[in-house]
C-alpha cells in the first residue's frame, strides 16, 4: 500500500493582510533604539529649530522634526551605513528605522544635508555630552591618549595634476561657464530646464574645485620651498593637486600603499574610553598634531589632561616643552629609541637641544613607572581607531576638510553615547551592589 501523502502548509506569498499593530507595538519593547531616541530627546536642538522657516504665518510644509533626523544618523553610524540613498531605503524597509521615523517620509537629500549641514551643532553636543559625564563623575581628564588614523578620502589617484594641466583644466571650465551663461535659455520643458540646470551646477562646481585646486597648489609649493633641500622634490613641477577634491593629500596607509586620504585624530580619555577631542587634517604625519589637540581640550572644558599619551611619531621638542610648560605631562618614546640602544646609545639621556621639559621627558620615558603608563596608550588609541573602523570609517564619501570633519564627528558622537550608556549602566550596577553589601552588613 502506498505511503499517504502528507498534509502540509504551504506558503502564499501573494495573500493580503490587514493588521492594525502600531510601529511601537511591532517593535520589541527592550529594543535599544529606545534607548537611543531618549537620548536624542535630551539634546538641545535649538540652533536647528532657529534655522527652520516653516513657522505659522509663513508659507511652507512643516519641516521634519530634527530629532527624528539626528536619531536616523545616530543609528546609522552605529549599524555602518554612511550613504543617504541607503539610509533612505532602510527608512522604507527597516522597522527599526522606520519606528524612528514615525511615519515622517524622509528623502536622501534631506538626510545627506542634515548629516553634513550642522557642523557647529555636532561640535557643541560632543562638548556637552563629555561635560556630562565630568560632571556625573563618570570619566575625568587626568590620562589622555591621542592617535591619528588615515581615513580614505572622496578622490582617485588619477584626479592629481600638475600646474601646466590644472591651468589648462581651469581656462577649459572657464570657457564652459561662458558658453552656458551666452545660451539662449529656450523653454523645452521643465525636464528640460531641470538637466540645464544641473550642467550649470555641475560646470560651476568644477570651476571652483580648479580654483581651489590651484590654490592648493600653490600653499604646496611654498611648503616644498620651505623643507630642507633633502627632503625637497627637485622642482615645483612634480607637486600635484586633486582636481576631485583638492584638501586632500596622498598618505601612507596602513597597508603601505598611497592613496588621497585624510589624518583624523582622536583623543580619548584612558578611563572610560570617551572621545574628548577630534581633528581632521592633511598632513601626512601626526607631526605636529599634540599642541593643537591639547589647545582643543583645554577651549571644551576649560582644562587640560594632566597627562597625555602619544606614539613617537608625535614627538618635537617644541610640542613637548609647550605642554610641559602648560601643565600636561607627556608620555610618548623617543624617537628611534630601539635603535639607539642598538648602538650603545642611551635615548633617554639629555641632548644638546633639550630644554628642561624635554630633559625630563626623556629621563621620565627611561623608567619601569612610565612605560607602564605608556602602555595604556595602545589599549586606548588604538581600541578607538578599531571602533570607528569597525562602524564604517574607511573612507568618506563627501569632499573637503570641512565636511569629512563633521562626517567623523558622527562617528565620535555615536561612539560617546555608547560609551555613556556603558559607564552609566556601571554606575548603577556598583551602585547596587553596595546597597546590598551595606543591608548585608546591617543585619
Amino acid at each position: 500500500m502506498p505511503a499517504a501523502k502528507p498534509r502540509l502548509m504551504y506558503a502564499n506569498r501573494c495573500q493580503g493582510e490587514i493588521r492594525d499593530d502600531s510601529l511601537d507595538q511591532l517593535l520589541p519593547p527592550d529594543h535599544p533604539v529606545r534607548d537611543l531616541w531618549q537620548f536624542v530627546e535630551t539634546l538641545d536642538l535649538s540652533a536647528i529649530l532657529a534655522q527652520i522657516r516653516s513657522v505659522p504665518g509663513n508659507a511652507g510644509a512643516p519641516a521634519i522634526d530634527p530629532r527624528i533626523l539626528m536619531a536616523l544618523w545616530l543609528q546609522a553610524t552605529i549599524d555602518g551605513v554612511g550613504s543617504s540613498r541607503k539610509l533612505a531605503e532602510l527608512c522604507e524597509n527597516h522597522l527599526v528605522y522606520r519606528w524612528l521615523c514615525g511615519g515622517v517620509e524622509v528623502g536622501y537629500h534631506t538626510l545627506a544635508d542634515f548629516r553634513t549641514g550642522h557642523g557647529e551643532v555636532l561640535d557643541q553636543l560632543l562638548t556637552q555630552m563629555v561635560a556630562s559625564l565630568m560632571h556625573e563623575g563618570l570619566i575625568e581628564l587626568n590620562r589622555v591618549a591621542q592617535d591619528g588614523m588615515r581615513v580614505r578620502a572622496s578622490a582617485g589617484a588619477s584626479s592629481f595634476h600638475r600646474q601646466k594641466t590644472i591651468d589648462r583644466c581651469l581656462e577649459e571650465a572657464k570657457e564652459q561657464v561662458e558658453a552656458l551663461r551666452s545660451q539662449t535659455d529656450e523653454d523645452a520643458g521643465a525636464a528640460s530646464r531641470r538637466e540645464q540646470a544641473a550642467h550649470r551646477r555641475a560646470v560651476t562646481e568644477r570651476l571652483a574645485r580648479l580654483h581651489a585646486a590651484k590654490e592648493n597648489l600653490t600653499k604646496m609649493q611654498a611648503a616644498n620651498a620651505a623643507q630642507p633641500k633633502a627632503d625637497r622634490r627637485k622642482d615645483d613641477a612634480e607637486v600635484r593637486a586633486s582636481t576631485t577634491d583638492p584638501e586632500c593629500r596622498k598618505m601612507k596607509m596602513p597597508d603601505g600603499g598611497f592613496r588621497p586620504a585624510y589624518n583624523v585624530q582622536f583623543a580619548t580619555t584612558t578611563e572610560g574610553g570617551v572621545i574628548v577631542g577630534v581633528d581632521v587634517t592633511n598632513e601626512g604625519t601626526d607631526g605636529g598634531q599634540m599642541t593643537p589637540m591639547l589647545e582643543q581640550i583645554e577651549k571644551r572644558f576649560d582644562e587640560r589632561p594632566k597627562e597625555a599619551l602619544l606614539d613617537g611619531g608625535f614627538v618635537s621638542v617644541e610640542a613637548i616643552d609647550e605642554a610641559e610648560r602648560n601643565g600636561t605631562t607627556v608620555y610618548a618614546p623617543p624617537k628611534e629609541a630601539q635603535k639607539q640602544l642598538d648602538e650603545g646609545k642611551d635615548p633617554y639621556a639629555r641632548k644638546k637641544s633639550d630644554t628642561e621639559a624635554t630633559a625630563g621627558w626623556r629621563a621620565r620615558m627611561g623608567t619601569p613607572e612610565a612605560k607602564t603608563i605608556y602602555k595604556e596608550r595602545a589599549s586606548t588609541a588604538e581600541w578607538v581607531n578599531a571602533q570607528t573602523r569597525n562602524h564604517g570609517l574607511y573612507g568618506v564619501r563627501v569632499r573637503g576638510r570641512p565636511k569629512v570633519l563633521v562626517v567623523v564627528m558622527w562617528y565620535v558622537l555615536a561612539h560617546n553615547y555608547g560609551r555613556m550608556k556603558r559607564l552609566r549602566e556601571q554606575k548603577a550596577e556598583e551602585n547596587a551592589r553596595r546597597a546590598t553589601e551595606t543591608r548585608k552588613s546591617g543585619a
